[in-house]
Order: structure tokens, then C-alpha cells, then sequence
């Protein structure tokens, strides 16, 4: 007898209920409504049409498509493998090389059936959870669950999925518990003191008293249940939203996994999509200030809004997960697998309301967030200027978050014309060097980036620019005035891109400033267009929606492309992200680098000890014990990120994530590194603080992110060896020509 008939022998009336109460739920499920699958097929003619046409490097429609988009839509339809079988897999492979004719045709054979069996999948998976936390779980059993879905196989059968599901709900309700346990033993304890860390503020810290104690006097039964109970209700509220998705909703993902296969940033928006896309670039937003992305089933944090409630609060991070949502005073929703549109309803929301964020850190931690929603001001997205003063000197800290400009207003803000009146500033108020930080700057204008290049070099080439046709543009900076002529720093990270690239990458093809930050940039080195589909449909009785696709590739002015290598910084200095894939170059169908001919450019020579300042400064890193600190981090959160193996007995847990706050205070004084350093703002800017309130604390706010900044204390360090303030002693570089003819740097 084999396992399989053993287990359903053993569990014969399990599946009998299972069974039944599927049927059920099903019955529940609201009709779908019938749509027009004309409107589906004139929608793949057109998409395919302009994608054919207008993409800067068209993808072949064959076989290889084929199988990239079969792997790609199955991934998102079930990227933890928790609801199709292997049976289901087995019907929907025979198409795996077929897609390619059947888009060419306008076929919807594969679309209808992956569509109609994930309903069937959908509904039959209610009763799987349902049944597993009906009662307690037994956590005394030696068992451990692999989180790694996308490398394991799907289930060979029901009774196998059920053992998935049952696995997947226990480490679930077990890390839920863990933490209610926990916290409850430190109240028993009367360590209070040692709830949270200190970045929690005291309302925080006490929200966070008030849950315990209404642990306090309850029993580890009465604990396990109410967090079935908890974990119940948020799937089922999951499967209420997967659930009301229409056929359309599905379509469009299956519409978009075909753009995407073309490169990362060419997709297709749906109706409701491009109107979201279009309040999006207004600027306006009201909620916590934070970017997410679906990732598998999960939704990262991509970027925080500078200036807005998540940026403020400090505690959440670009590559954060966040696992359940919770309104004021109301239970907690897990949001695993839930639509990314749901997600963000849930977490915005009116100015002065609470939030509260499950949270996984990217070092593993858990953590519960509180933000108070906001209006995200806009003027928090505009360039701004910092003093401060080292050894007597003073220094200048420019901030530009994204290279921003008004197209359809003359007198709007321009990035190019703030950063110059920036400069003109700093300029008067007797700076010796400007740091320009651009670290998770996402990009945006290509005018801005050739006007701001402009204000630190003579006249030149900025950016080479190659369209679809392989036309080459050259675009220049032809003003021969110079607005800055000191030494120049240019502060990036892994998260900078498209024009914040390059802006780094002129600057350093004219060594005109040091690049420093992480090894490389993130990549990007395409430009996109939207483009309405609706003007391609004749009959115009439904609206198409619009494709964002990629139309031009960026060129350094060496020749070489910012795509995939991005600009590689003079000094890398150490982040806790630098071994985490997390760039253009990670993406599965990210398009190629490759290399035009160079423009033509002169190198800047006004600028002294530039090789001395890089050398003086790698050497400074090397012994610094801060950055090693930082190093071993990133090393230690890449390491957890590769460990998918997780204990569901309560004791090896619970001695598992001890060990993994013991290993986290190790890493604690990265966060509480302070540099000593005093910043400041402008006097033009001190004169409006004193009415300004509301700008005299983001200020403030600001300058003490700074003073906390280890890498703006060595971007300052590297200012003064380009102004010869450091001591000559520091570093010897000295070039002997050995008789092969290498030059060898000592």
C-alpha cells in the first residue's frame, strides 16, 4: 500500500467533509458576469500591433515567448503553488509552446482554461483552511515546513495540498502565537522596558502595553484559539476579495504578463489602471507615503515618499514586507496573496486616521508598525540644501529626490532651475564642496538631468539617447557658464535610477566629481512612453486601456549603456542590502548592455588630489569598524534570506527566534551611529522657519537623519581631501612603470 492510499484511508471522513463543505462555498460564489470576448480578442490584436511596432527592441513571437509567458502567468496566478495540482499543470503544459500561435490568432483556449480551473481551485481551497483551524494544531510534533514554493513542486494530489495548506496555517499561527507568548512572559516578568526597541515612540510603546495586557490573564488555550479565530478571519476576507475579481480583472494580468515579457517596464494598464497611473504622476497623495509592489504573494515596500508619514516615522524600509494591515482598534488582516489594489485600499486612507503595519524586516524581524496617515506634500519631493561645518569649513548637502518638472506650466517647478538656485546659495554662503545626494532618486525628467549636469561642467555632452530606429541623439549642455566649480560628491545607492544614473554617470565620464555609494546603481537604462490604445480601436464601443512601453535606451557619453551595470561608484562603501538581488540586472527579461560610439568630451583637470581623495578614502572604509559592522549585516540578512527551513514545534521555534533577536543586538548600533555632525539649514530658510512651523520641523527631522548618516560624514571626509584638508600622510599613490609597460598603482 502505498503513502498516498495509506493517508486517504487514515483520512477517509476528512475528505468526505472537505468535500462537502467545498461544495458549499461554492455555492456561495457570486456569478460571474459574461463578457464580451470580442472586446478580449480586439484587445490582444491592438496590444500586439503596437508592441510590434512601437517597443524599442521587439520580441520574437515564438517559442521561446512562449514558454517565458507560460511560466510567468502561472507564477502569478499561483506563485506559492497552494492551489493548482499536478494534474492542472499537466492540462495547461500542453500549451506551454503553443501561446505564441495562439495570440498570433487571437486564440483564448489557454487564457479560458487556466481562468475557469483557478475558480474551480479557488473554491475548493475554502474548505481546506477552514477545516485545519476548526481545531487547535499540535506544536509539541517534530515537524518543519519549506517556504521555498518556487522551487518545489506543486501537489502531486488533494490530500497532499491539504498537507501543504495544514503546514503553511501552522507556521502561521505558530509565529502569531510565539510572539502573543512571548510578550505575555515579558509582561509576567515586569520587563516592559524591554517591549519593542527605541525606535517605537511612546504612544507606540503604549498601544503596544495595552494588547499585552489583555494577554495578561488569558490561558495559552484561550491564546491558541482567538488566534485561529484571527487568522480564520483574515482569509477569509482574503478569499472574499480574490473572490470578487472578474474575468476582466484576470485577463488584464494574463494581457500583462505578455507586455512584460518584452522588458520589466512595458506593461498594460486597464482602464481604472491608467486613471490611477494618472493621479499617480499629479503628485498628490494622501495615505502613509509608501510605493508597494506585489511580490509573489506577498507586497513589498519599494520606496517611501519623502516627507510623508512612513518616511518620518523611520521604521519602515525600502524591501519590507508587510503581512497583515490593521485599522485602529480592529483586528489585524493577513494580506498574503491578497490583490495589490485591496492592499493599498486598506492602508490608505483619510489624514489623521491610524494604521498599523505587520511588518518583515529584511534581517527576518517581525515587526507591528503604527503610522498616522497624511496628506504627502509635494513640496517634500523638491530639492533642498543643507550647511554644515567640519573642521571649519563649511560644506554644502544637496537632496534631490526625483528629477521633477512641469511640463504643461512655464512657471512650475524645475528640478534643473531649483538645483540652481540651490548652488547659487550654497555658493554665497561660503561652501568649499557639495555632496549632491541622490540615493533612491527613481528618476524622471531628461531635461532636468542635461540643466543640472550643465551647472557643474562648461559646456559638453550630458547623454547619448538611441530610439527604435537606432537613430543616436546627443544631448548637450550648451550654456558655457559654470555655476559650481568646487569639489563635487555625488552620493547614489542601488535604488537610484534612469536619470539619477545618468546624472552619475556624466559626472563621472567628465571626472568632474567622486561617485560613492553602492557597488553599482540599479540599471535602468530605458525610457518609457503611455501610450492610449483606445486612438488604434475604430469601433471605440470599449476603452482599451494604455501601454507603457519602452521606446529609447540611454547611452553614457563613453558609449557604454546604463542598462543592467548602471554607474559603478569610485568609492563602494558597504550597505545592509549589497548582496540582496534587487536591480535591473535581476530581472529575468531586463533587455541587454551593450555599446554605441563615444560622444565627444573633454575630461575636467581643475580638479586636484581626485585619485588621492578615492584612495585615501577606500582605505579610510577598510579599517572603519562601522562599515565592517554593516558588511557582516548584509551578509547576515542575505544568509536568512537564502534559509526557506522553518521548526513548527513551539520549542524549537520559540529557541529560534531568541537566537535571532540575540543575533539582531549585535546589529543594533547601526541604527544608533551618530556622526557628531551639525546641519543646518539656509539663512533664506531660517527667516521662513520662524513663521513656518510645519517646514521648521521636516527640517529638523531632516538634519537629525543626517547627523545619523555614516555615509554623508565619508562623502565630507572625501570633500576635504579634494580641498587638500585632510593630511598629506594619509595615503601614498604612486605609479612605477615595470618593464612589461603595466602601470601598477602602490
Amino acid at each position: 500500500m502505498n503513502a498516498i492510499t495509506s493517508f486517504m484511508k487514515r483520512n477517509y471522513k476528512i475528505l468526505l467533509i472537505i468535500f462537502g463543505l467545498s461544495i458549499t462555498l461554492w455555492s456561495f460564489i457570486p456569478n460571474k458576469q459574461i463578457e464580451d470576448p470580442g472586446k478580449d480578442k480586439a484587445l490582444l490584436e491592438i496590444l500586439t500591433y503596437v508592441l510590434r511596432e512601437g517597443h524599442y527592441s521587439p520580441k520574437a513571437m515564438d517559442d521561446n515567448f512562449s514558454k517565458g509567458l507560460y511560466k510567468a502567468y502561472l507564477k502569478e496566478l499561483d506563485p506559492s503553488k497552494r492551489f493548482f495540482l499536478q494534474s492542472d499543470i499537466s492540462d495547461f503544459s500542453k500549451y506551454e509552446n503553443q501561446l505564441d500561435d495562439q495570440i498570433k490568432k487571437y486564440d483564448l483556449t489557454f487564457f479560458e482554461l487556466t481562468y475557469n480551473r483557478l475558480q474551480k481551485r479557488l473554491g475548493e481551497t475554502r474548505a481546506y483552511y477552514k477545516y485545519n483551524l476548526s481545531k487547535p494544531f499540535d506544536y509539541k510534533l517534530d515537524e518543519s515546513f519549506n517556504t521555498d514554493s518556487e522551487n518545489q513542486p506543486f501537489a502531486a494530489n488533494v490530500p497532499e495540498l491539504m498537507e501543504k495548506w495544514k503546514n503553511q496555517l501552522k507556521l502561521s499561527t505558530l509565529s502569531s502565537l510565539n510572539d502573543k507568548l512571548t510578550l505575555k512572559e515579558k509582561l509576567a516578568k515586569g520587563s516592559l522596558n524591554e517591549i519593542g526597541d527605541d525606535s517605537l515612540t511612546i504612544a507606540q510603546k503604549t498601544k503596544q502595553s495595552k494588547t499585552i495586557n489583555e494577554y495578561k490573564n488569558k490561558s495559552y488555550d484561550e491564546l491558541e484559539k482567538e488566534n485561529r479565530a484571527t487568522t480564520l478571519k483574515s482569509l477569509d476576507e482574503y478569499f472574499k476579495n480574490i473572490l470578487e475579481l472578474e474575468r476582466k480583472d484576470w485577463f488584464n494580468i494574463f494581457v500583462n504578463c505578455i507586455s512584460e515579457r518584452y522588458d520589466p517596464h512595458t506593461s498594460y494598464f486597464a482602464p481604472e489602471d491608467k486613471e490611477k497611473f494618472d493621479v499617480s504622476i499629479s503628485g498628490t497623495l494622501e495615505g502613509i507615503g509608501a510605493k508597494l509592489q506585489k511580490k509573489e504573494d506577498y507586497t513589498e515596500i519599494t520606496e517611501l515618499i519623502s516627507g510623508g508619514p512612513a518616511w518620518k516615522g523611520k521604521e519602515l524600509e525600502a524591501g519590507d514586507l508587510i503581512m497583515k494591515v490593521a485599522q485602529k482598534d480592529k483586528e489585524p488582516v493577513d494580506i498574503l496573496g491578497m490583490k495589490i489594489d485591496d492592499v493599498v485600499k486598506m492602508i490608505k486612507g483619510k489624514k489623521g486616521t491610524e494604521v498599523t503595519l505587520t511588518v518583515k524586516k529584511l534581517d527576518g524581524s517581525v515587526k507591528l508598525i503604527t503610522i498616522l496617515r497624511d496628506i504627502v506634500e509635494i513640496e517634500e519631493t523638491y530639492v533642498k540644501s543643507s550647511i554644515v561645518e567640519k573642521n571649519g569649513t563649511k560644506y554644502g548637502v544637496i537632496y534631490l529626490p526625483k528629477f521633477y518638472i512641469n511640463f504643461e506650466s512655464k512657471v512650475g517647478r524645475d528640478a534643473g532651475k531649483d538645483m540652481a538656485l540651490e548652488v547659487d546659495r550654497l555658493k554665497k554662503s561660503g561652501v568649499e564642496g557639495i555632496i549632491l545626494d541622490v540615493r533612491d532618486d527613481g528618476g524622471g525628467s531628461l531635461k532636468t538631468v542635461v540643466d543640472i549636469a550643465g551647472l557643474f561642467i562648461t559646456e559638453g555632452p550630458i547623454v547619448q539617447v538611441s530610439s527604435s530606429n537606432r537613430k543616436k541623439e546627443i544631448l548637450f549642455d550648451r550654456d558655457d557658464k559654470i555655476a559650481w566649480e568646487g569639489p563635487l560628491v555625488i552620493m547614489v545607492n542601488s535604488f537610484s535610477a534612469s536619470a539619477s544614473e545618468i546624472l552619475a554617470a556624466a559626472i563621472q565620464d567628465y571626472k568632474r566629481g567622486v561617485i560613492i555609494g553602492s557597488k553599482q546603481t540599479y540599471g535602468k537604462g530605458t525610457v518609457q512612453q503611455v501610450i492610449d490604445l483606445n486612438q488604434f480601436n475604430q469601433a471605440g464601443t470599449f476603452d482599451m486601456g494604455a501601454l507603457k512601453t519602452t521606446i529609447q535606451k540611454f547611452y553614457r557619453i563613453d558609449g557604454g549603456s546604463t542598462q543592467l551595470e548602471g554607474v559603478k561608484s569610485d568609492v563602494v562603501m558597504p550597505d545592509r542590502l549589497m548582496y540582496l538581488k534587487m536591480g535591473e540586472r535581476d530581472s529575468e527579461n531586463a533587455m541587454p548592455w551593450d555599446k554605441i560610439e563615444p560622444a565627444q568630451y573633454k575630461v575636467w583637470t581643475k580638479q586636484k588630489n581626485f585619485d588621492i581623495a578615492i584612495a585615501n578614502s577606500k582605505n579610510r572604509i577598510e579599517k572603519n569598524d562601522q562599515f565592517k559592522l554593516i558588511q557582516e549585516n548584509a551578509k547576515w540578512i542575505d544568509d536568512r534570506n537564502k534559509d526557506f527551513n522553518f521548526s513548527l514545534n513551539m520549542q524549537k521555534y520559540k529557541a529560534e527566534e531568541d537566537q535571532l533577536e540575540t543575533e539582531l543586538k549585535k546589529f543594533k548600533s547601526i541604527r544608533n551611529y551618530k556622526n557628531n555632525l551639525k546641519f543646518s539649514s539656509l539663512p533664506y530658510e531660517l527667516e521662513i522657519t520662524k513663521t513656518d512651523l510645519a517646514l521648521k520641523d521636516k527640517r529638523k527631522n531632516w538634519h537629525e537623519s543626517l547627523s545619523k548618516d555614516l555615509y554623508v560624514e565619508e562623502a565630507l571626509n572625501i570633500l576635504e581631501d579634494l580641498n587638500g584638508k585632510q593630511p598629506e600622510k594619509t595615503t601614498m599613490l604612486v605609479k612605477v612603470k615595470p618593464k612589461n609597460g603595466k602601470v601598477v598603482k602602490l
